[in-house]
């Protein structure tokens, strides 16, 4: 690309400045939509993956290679208190939390229903899981907790049981054995999971070993990490803690929930078809600008062809006309968009409603876009790739055009 070239194609762009700045604007208001659209999906779909975590699987689990296709009694961690102490000491971090699971028959006075029940340690639950934080009645268990347990507020309802009244579970325990207890009810939550309020209660860890003749034993080991991109490195550094062990496998979130990978890709899919509409509309703009630039120019170009120039240099000018359009559009709405989405990504920003949605069910209060590398240039690089594409067509029409004819237009 010749000093030459650049020049006279930076001077064409302003022959027509209205028009110019009417395609770079429109160029510059898309780049900065789709920066900021993009940055706040991608920041969305980490809130979302966090708050759905954070309910209750955690973003990593170790597990019996087995328990995650056939939850089953029998597979289970030796020594999973040990266990779980090795990896706060060796990992430097209290966000583990060993749990057991069993399902059982509870019976109150008036009804009998079939829940899930879980042992979990009470002092570092809270630190992997948002449930502890939602018990709107009574309170959550404690360390010394040993035949107590908290519920889910539709077992509750379902029961007919309030704080302070007794739950008498039937099971089956890890030899095959009966596991039953009397527990009494010191917490009710409500998640706002339907589902989750209705099976699920918990109770301490050591409780549930000897109920369930566990001996020691436990189901999973529950991590949150602190950023969802450490999820990789932490999961290589527990693979390694954690080598010697037999039937022990670390599981990250994408195999915990499946489903949440899906859901995220498809909303990724039709967010997209929006944005590619925005980009087409853009692309429809650039080549209407450089169509009536070249039909304007018939003339023009019809003298020049006629003295010698050869039509690719003219149809090469147009694409520089073009490139240098998309530059310009490109600069400012990453700089505009990157400005707008880094402020909003420091203070955040909430909608109606946000705020006592979130404290109803323990989740952040409001949204920040997640401003990266991918999110400034992905949606702007496409956008001016498109503009030059629309370009091509008004610069191929000058291959076909004919000196004379265009010399005698008006």
């Amino acid at each position: 690309m010749s000093n030459i070239a650049l020049r006279l194609a930076w001077r064409n762009l302003w022959r027509y400045k209205r028009r110019t700045w009417l395609t770079v604007g429109a160029m510059v208001f898309s780049n900065s939509l789709l920066i900021f659209s993009i940055s706040l999906q991608f920041g969305s779909y980490e809130m979302m993956i966090n708050n759905t975590l954070q309910a209750f699987s955690g973003h990593i689990q170790v597990q019996h290679e087995a328990y995650l296709d056939d939850p089953k009694m029998r597979y289970a961690l030796d020594d999973i208190t040990g266990t779980t102490d090795q990896l706060r000491n060796g990992l430097n971090s209290q966000n583990i939390s060993a749990r057991a699971a069993g399902f059982a028959l509870a019976s109150s006075n008036d009804r009998s229903y079939g829940l899930q029940i879980l042992g979990v340690e009470p002092n570092f639950e809270p630190n992997v899981s948002t449930i502890p934080g939602l018990v709107n009645q009574g309170r959550y268990l404690q360390d010394d907790s040993y035949d107590e347990i908290v519920i889910g507020s539709v077992l509750a309802r379902n029961l007919k049981v309030e704080l302070g009244d007794e739950i008498t579970f039937l099971g089956s325990g890890f030899d095959d054995s009966f596991a039953a207890g009397v527990v009494r009810v010191v917490g009710i939550f409500e998640s706002g999971l339907p589902d989750l309020d209705r099976s699920m209660a918990q109770i301490s860890l050591a409780y549930f070993q000897d109920a369930f003749a566990m001996q020691g034993r436990g189901h999973s080991i529950a991590i949150r990490a602190s950023h969802i991109d450490d999820v990789a490195n932490l999961e290589m550094q527990i693979e390694s803690m954690l080598s010697g062990q037999k039937n022990l496998v670390v599981r990250d979130w994408v195999a915990l929930q499946p489903g949440l990978k899906q859901a995220i890709q498809a909303d990724m899919t039709s967010a997209w078809f929006m944005y590619i509409v925005l980009i087409i509309l853009v692309a429809f703009s650039v080549l209407n600008t450089q169509l009536m630039s070249v039909l304007e120019r018939t003339r023009e170009f019809g003298t020049m062809m006629a003295l010698g120039l050869n039509p690719g240099i003219l149809s090469r000018l147009v694409m520089v006309e073009t490139f240098l359009m998309a530059c310009l559009g490109l600069a400012l709405g990453i700089l505009i968009g990157f400005v707008i989405t880094w402020y909003l990504s420091i203070v955040g920003f909430s909608y109606p409603g946000m705020e006592e949605m979130a404290v109803k069910f323990n989740l952040p209060d409001r949204m920040y876009p997640s401003v990266t590398f991918l999110s400034l240039v992905l949606g702007p690089g496409i956008v001016a790739i498109s503009s030059l594409l629309a370009a091509l067509y008004p610069a191929l029409r000058l291959y076909i055009l004919l000196p004379i004819e265009a010399m005698r237009a008006a």
